[in-house]
């Protein structure tokens, strides 16, 4: 059986149950490595590349959930990002982000991709998630976590998996490309 799906003309995506697959393997050994985890005051996990983050919003979970997973809201504030300042590249892919659990998602013009993993309305998101430059079929784990704080929303977030040395980067780049301008967008 093949493991991975045509998504247009020289694009492929892994299937669902590689997806699934690769997440409980990813997710085994982050349970495995949890107990030799010496974090850093960046909340940079030094032992096994982990990324945890928080950050606030003024916002009900809804709203958040909502714009992280809605194509037209999502596509919003990515142009409020720093990595799209300058503006799209004239051949980016159109912002694409699937509903659906095991569904495709396509973000900053293509530069972003991966799959739904597990979608739980205004609770939590997690997502196989990559960088399109690093090597095929190297996924990533995104979970968000949103948390009811009074009329606001706690996100706590876990990005593990990714390739050594990316940690620092990776940490930047949720925060000025993620957090920031979502922040704006949520008003």
């Amino acid at each position: 059986m093949n493991a991975w799906k045509p998504l247009s003309a020289g694009a492929y995506f892994p299937t669902r149950r590689r997806v699934i697959g690769d997440a409980a393997a990813a997710f085994g050994g982050l349970v495995l490595g949890a107990a030799a985890c010496a974090e850093t005051k960046e909340n940079i996990s030094r032992s096994d590349e982990s990324i945890h983050q928080e950050a606030n919003f003024k916002a009900d979970r809804k709203r958040v959930y909502e714009a992280l997973i809605d194509s037209e809201q999502f596509d919003k504030v990515t142009r409020l990002s720093a990595a799209m300042k300058s503006g799209l590249p004239p051949n980016a892919k159109p912002t694409r982000i699937s509903r659906e659990n095991g569904g495709a998602f396509v973000v900053f013009g293509g530069q972003i991709e991966g799959r739904q993993i597990e979608l739980v309305p205004n609770e939590r998101i997690v997502q196989a998630w990559r960088v399109a430059n690093w090597d095929a079929g190297s996924f990533s784990i995104a979970k968000f976590t949103l948390v009811a704080q009074g009329v606001g929303t706690k996100m706590v977030f876990e990005h593990t998996g990714f390739p050594k040395g990316a940690a620092e980067h990776l940490a930047a780049g949720w925060k000025s490309n993620y957090w920031e301008p979502l922040e704006k967008f949520l008003g």
